[in-house]
């Protein structure tokens, strides 16, 4: 078992820009990472693992909903703290972050923004701790990057709700103990419903043989005529706006955590440059090898300026859903490319898990499609500043 070593860059000095609080649960993080999660990281990914044992250490780094309001069981931080937060954990393990976001911004999220105070009073302290887990269910087998034509839906049956349908490409699904899922009403409505683990017709099978996320579980939501109880409904938003307007807070985690990821990659490399010897000198002292670090620090450095400042406007509620996809798909294109890179570097010892390497690589495959496609994120921009949606 290697030690981690890791050392993150901050070629810009940008920590001048954190406050003590930030880098206080910035390097908290980053210490629980170290000892909790590298060190059997590599073996649950090849054995296609989440490790469960770390539920409860996300937890109480504030990995779950750190910026929900402390009478309801969070940090009550901001969002800067969130992202680095995120940042830290990718750094770790892609599947281990994307447990945290989904906990975080797409399940105690949409209680706490759209449902009422008992549902936020039941729900919200467990969350926090990881006494429950919780999962998102919008993507379905026929219905990707167009969710408004999902086929999922519920009938009001009097004193109850009666759900049908399937979701897919679940993070968490197979040992979830709650789910946020979207299902339309009778009049065609989009609707947020809390379903609970143990209800009739509701079951979870797990997605197996994945390249990708291999330590994070995915599984599918399966409904088949569930009764769900009208009091979880959530009550304060509808329509296509309330999911996605989850997703926006769930993917601005996703800009800080792929900057995670990028740094591990990088400082794995620089290493390594200046371990390796050919030719009788360390490779990191070749033209070559100094271009593709030179170009990782560069990347990463715009990336974490376009992030903090997305941070600022997220604090200050002025960041729009255009500039959270921006920075997204920015900062997972500039991730997939330092990994790649970086593998070339370690020759043949990049495709093994001796080093994190291939492994943040494959991880990101995902993270580049979830969430909203490359491309996706792309039209949005495109749409943005023209004023022509292009999706179609």
């Amino acid at each position: 078992m290697k030690p981690d070593l890791f050392q993150s860059p901050d070629y810009y000095l940008l920590d001048d820009l954190l406050s003590d609080e930030h880098k206080l649960v910035r390097d908290a993080a980053r210490a629980w990472v170290k000892k909790e999660v590298s060190p059997i990281i590599e073996e649950y990914a090849q054995k296609a693992e989440f490790p469960k044992q770390i539920v409860k250490g996300l937890g109480e780094i504030g990995g779950f909903g750190p910026y929900i309001p402390v009478e309801y069981g969070g940090a009550g931080l901001d969002q800067i703290s969130y992202g680095l937060i995120m940042q830290e954990i990718e750094r770790g393990d892609s599947g281990v972050r994307s447990t945290s976001s989904v906990q975080s911004s797409l399940v105690m999220y949409p209680i706490w923004k759209y449902g009422n105070e008992e549902q936020r009073v039941k729900y919200l302290p467990k969350l926090a701790t990881g006494e429950f887990i919780g999962c998102f269910g919008l993507t379905e087998p026929d219905h990707g990057s167009n969710p408004s034509g999902m086929t999922t839906n519920f009938k009001d049956m009097g004193d109850h709700y009666l759900l049908n349908g399937a979701k897919m490409w679940i993070s968490n699904a197979p040992f979830a103990d709650i789910a946020i899922v979207w299902a339309k009403n009778e009049e065609g409505r989009i609707h947020g419903l809390i379903v609970e683990r143990g209800m009739e017709g509701f079951t979870t099978p797990e997605t197996h043989n994945k390249w990708s996320l291999r330590a994070s579980a995915t599984g599918e939501l399966i409904f088949d005529n569930v009764k769900v109880p009208k009091e979880n409904l959530l009550p304060n938003k509808s329509g296509l706006g309330a999911p996605l307007g989850c997703l926006d807070s769930a993917r601005y985690g996703i800009a800080w955590g792929a900057i995670g990821a990028a740094m591990d990659c990088y400082d794995t490399a620089l290493r390594y440059s200046k371990e390796r010897i050919q030719f009788d000198k360390p490779i990191g002292a070749t033209q070559l090898q100094q271009k593709k670090l030179a170009e990782m620090i560069t990347e990463i450095t715009k990336a974490q300026l376009l992030t903090w400042r997305l941070g600022v406007l997220r604090n200050e509620g002025k960041a729009t859903t255009a500039q959270i996809s921006m920075a997204k798909r920015n900062n997972v294109d500039m991730a997939l490319t330092i990994a790649r890179d970086a593998r070339q570097m370690l020759g043949g010892m990049g495709i093994t898990g001796e080093y994190s390497i291939m492994r943040h690589m494959m991880n990101l495959e995902s993270v580049v499609t979830y969430e909203g496609t490359h491309d996706i994120h792309l039209l949005i921009t495109g749409m943005d500043i023209t004023g022509f949606p292009a999706f179609k």
